[in-house]
């Protein structure tokens, strides 16, 4: 019989956030004992460091610049075929559930038979024919629970949703991650004599960094990243400087981020959401488990992108550090019982064609990525990856910045650094160019630096490495049809 596929996919998740990769302070033993069963890919890369493109490439096995995804809130095209559109016909049955990100948020489409959506604050962003007064599925599942959405002063088309700063205060059993949890068991055990794939996204550790799990740890038990102290990781392009400023002088969301008791707070409340997280994909195995179904199933676990919390004392995605474009890659065959280990960068660009392949399927020619299916007994990875974040230099212009920004320099420059394009590749050997529109470019060597605490690119006797390495973006440029310009290093 084919093989199902379970894929479970968080938002906004670093990747030490298991004991697989060194953290064993975040009490996560449901994902950890899937660890323990599966590969584990040490050095797991996304195509680019935000929702909506990322999400995109897990999708579709497309970098975002061939999607046309290349920012938040922009549709998947529906001629751009997502997996499941790559098994038809196949005899599988296909769903989706939790956030989407990728257009008409709560409306079936793109090869899912079902689809249960958790967001309704992303409306803004259907095609004109879609019936605005729609709800999720989760928010049909609250009001028969007896909830009502907050009153708000905003337009009736607006009003009567369910906005996440409602949803965080939900009592376990009717959060987000539980609700997700009963749906995703509910339909394995409805689809267990057929083949099945099953998409499950959690939106959580995503900020706003708030839960029924805000209280799980003691503060005191936080340990703050190693890279938090500005003297330890410094900082270098002017964006960066720009975004440490903002939240060390205004916060964020009302945590006022200027103690190290503040980050404690902040860091402890994500932890938190990671072991909510944890909970309810125990009890979505359990049910793959308990329908006999570890045999006959491929489970995937990883996220669409870290967050800084608190390293360089930043938080969020959208940069080329580590904590921010580096993610947990999990990945089980059917019947692995025991753990293996891949060592050197790879790319979730290669996820959707090492699941075709292990799902008996040929690899489609429009993919951008290559199967890592020979690397799942474990090994090393022997090729360089790359990761984009696309230029908005046309909007640069529009960028208003707070009046102690022309402490960082010239305000066009500021300007040119916010909206710069980055182009980054990750040698199998260690190292890691940015190289960036904006000048502002950044050479590191990870196997002797890996918290990126040392910029070489001023190194004269660096040149000759970092030609090579833009040599190298240039010709996968070439290869993917990326026409981003780059200056010369």
């Amino acid at each position: 019989m084919k093989p199902n596929l379970l894929f479970l996919y968080t938002d906004e998740q670093r990747y030490d956030t298991l004991a697989a990769y060194g953290n064993d302070r975040i009490r996560m033993p449901n994902l950890n004992r899937l660890a323990e069963r599966s590969t584990v890919f040490e050095q797991a890369y996304v195509t680019q460091p935000v929702c909506t493109p990322s999400r995109a490439s897990l999708l579709t096995g497309l970098y975002p610049h061939t999607t046309g995804c290349t920012r938040n809130n922009v549709p998947l095209p529906a001629e751009t075929p997502c997996l499941p559109e790559m098994l038809r016909p196949g005899g599988y049955v296909c769903a989706h559930h939790g956030k989407w990100h990728l257009g008409d948020e709560i409306f079936r489409q793109h090869g899912f038979d079902e689809w249960q959506a958790t967001e309704d604050t992303y409306h803004a962003w259907y095609a004109p024919h879609r019936d605005q007064a729609e709800r999720s599925s989760y928010h049909h599942f609250l009001v028969e629970r007896g909830y009502s959405p907050d009153p708000v002063d905003l337009p009736p088309e607006i009003a009567g949703r369910f906005f996440r700063s409602q949803i965080m205060r939900m009592p376990e059993e009717d959060s987000r991650p539980a609700y997700l949890s009963r749906e995703a068991s509910r339909f394995i055990r409805a689809s267990r004599d057929r083949p099945w794939v099953l998409y499950v996204n959690f939106l959580e550790p995503h900020m706003p960094f708030h839960s029924c799990r805000d209280n799980q740890y003691d503060r005191r038990e936080v340990v703050l990243p190693a890279d938090f102290d500005p003297e330890a990781g410094p900082v270098f392009t002017l964006r960066q400087k720009l975004a440490a400023h903002r939240y060390r002088t205004g916060g964020f969301e009302g945590d006022g981020l200027r103690t190290e008791k503040d980050w404690r707070d902040l860091i402890a409340r994500y932890w938190g959401l990671c072991s909510l997280v944890d909970t309810h994909v125990g009890r979505i195995l359990d049910a793959l488990a308990d329908c006999g179904l570890d045999d006959r199933t491929i489970v995937v676990f990883t996220s669409d992108h870290g967050d800084m919390m608190g390293s360089r004392r930043m938080i969020g995605k959208g940069h080329m550090f580590e904590m921010s474009s580096r993610v947990p890659l999990l990945l089980r065959r059917p019947g692995q019982t025991r753990s293996r280990r891949v060592t050197g960068p790879v790319s979730q660009i290669d996820l959707v064609p090492t699941l075709l392949e292990l799902m008996g399927r040929d690899v489609p020619d429009p993919l951008q990525g290559a199967s890592l299916a020979a690397l799942l007994d474990g090994g090393r990875a022997d090729r360089d990856v790359f990761i984009e974040w696309i230029t908005d230099q046309d909007k640069a212009g529009q960028v208003s910045l707070p009046d102690w920004a022309a402490e960082l320099g010239d305000p066009q420059a500021v300007r040119a650094s916010v909206c710069a394009g980055v182009r980054t590749v990750v040698t199998a050997d260690g190292w890691k160019l940015n190289c960036r529109t904006s000048g502002e470019h950044e050479l590191f060597h990870l196997a002797e630096d890996p918290l990126e605490t040392r910029n070489l690119a001023g190194d004269p006797g660096r040149r000759g490495r970092m030609r090579d390495y833009l040599a190298r973006i240039r010709a996968w440029q070439r290869r993917t049809g990326d026409t981003q310009d780059l200056p010369d290093v």
